[in-house]
C-alpha cells in the first residue's frame, strides 16, 4: 500500500492557525519547517511518493492539507471547510489531485466538510459531525461515495476539532480512540488510549505505522500489538491542533 503523499509546506503566517479548544502558545517557524521536512522524510522512506502542493502562503493553516480534499479511489473530494477563513486554500490542493490524475467532485454551499473529519475503513467512511462538518456536507458526501460502493456513517463529536483528532484505525481493524470524545459504540472492537496523540496514526502499510512522538506510551502499546511505529516530532504543529494525519493525504497506487 503505497503511492503519492501529497503534503504543503508551512507558511509565513503558521503562527496565527485558528485554535478552537486549546490554548494559543508560541509558534516557531524555522522548528516547523524542520518537523515538516522530517515528517516527508519518514513517509518518503516507507515507500510513499512525496509530493508538494503549492504554497499557501497567506493561509495559515494551509499545511493542514487532509482538510481540503478526500481522496476515495479514483475520485478527490474538494471540501467546504466550516471555518470559512480555510476556504481560500482549496485551489492549490485541486491542482494538485488533478495532477495525479484524479477525478474531482466537491462538497457545495451549504454544505462544509473537513476532511480530518473522515476516517475511511474498508468500505466504511466515518464522518465527524461538528463545528466543521454539517449534515448537508455529510449528505453530499453519502452521495458522492455511495456509487464507489461506501457506506458512510455520521458520528457526532465532543469537545475536539475533528474526528481523527479522537479516533483513528490501525490496519488489523481495531480503533484507537479517546472514549470521551466520540461514542464508542459506533465502532468495532474499541482500543482506548490515554493520550491525546495516540489516537492520532497513520498506518503506512503493513505493520508500519505513523506516530508523534508526544504519545509514547502508545508506541509501546503498538510494539505490544505487533506493529512497527514510526516516530515523529510535530510539536509546533499540535499547537494548533494539528497531528500526524491532518498533515498528509495518502494517495495509493498513484
Amino acid at each position: 500500500m503505497t503511492g503519492t503523499a501529497l503534503l504543503r509546506r508551512p507558511g509565513r503566517l503558521l503562527a496565527e492557525g485558528i485554535v478552537t479548544h486549546i490554548d494559543r502558545s508560541p509558534v516557531d517557524l524555522d522548528l516547523a519547517l524542520a518537523q515538516h521536512e522530517a515528517y516527508g522524510r519518514a513517509l518518503a522512506g516507507h515507500g510513499w511518493a512525496v509530493r508538494q502542493a503549492p504554497l499557501a502562503d497567506d493561509c495559515p493553516d494551509a499545511v493542514f492539507i487532509e482538510d481540503q480534499v478526500v481522496v476515495v479511489d479514483d475520485l478527490a473530494v474538494l471540501t467546504r471547510s466550516g471555518a470559512p477563513a480555510r476556504r481560500a486554500e482549496s485551489a492549490g490542493v485541486e491542482a494538485a489531485v488533478r495532477e495525479l490524475g484524479l477525478r474531482v467532485a466537491r462538497i457545495a454551499e451549504p454544505g462544509t466538510l473537513d476532511g480530518g473529519d473522515v476516517l475511511q475503513v474498508g468500505p466504511t467512511v466515518y464522518v465527524g459531525r461538528g463545528g466543521r462538518t454539517n449534515g448537508e456536507g455529510i449528505r453530499q458526501l453519502r452521495e458522492l461515495l455511495a456509487p464507489l460502493g461506501r457506506t458512510v456513517v455520521a458520528v457526532p463529536l465532543g469537545a475536539v476539532l475533528h474526528l481523527k483528532s479522537a479516533v483513528t484505525a490501525l490496519p488489523d481493524g481495531t480503533f484507537l480512540v479517546l472514549p470521551q470524545l466520540v461514542p464508542t459504540g459506533l465502532f468495532p472492537a474499541v482500543r482506548p488510549v490515554d493520550e491525546e496523540a495516540g489516537c492520532h496514526v497513520v498506518p503506512l502499510g503493513g505493520d508500519r505505522i505513523l506516530l508523534a512522538s508526544s504519545a509514547p506510551r502508545t508506541a509501546e502499546l503498538l510494539v505490544d500489538l505487533g506493529f512497527q511505529p514510526v516516530i515523529v516530532d510535530i510539536g509546533e504543529f499540535e499547537k494548533l491542533e494539528g497531528c500526524v494525519t491532518c498533515l498528509s493525504v495518502l494517495v495509493p497506487g498513484r
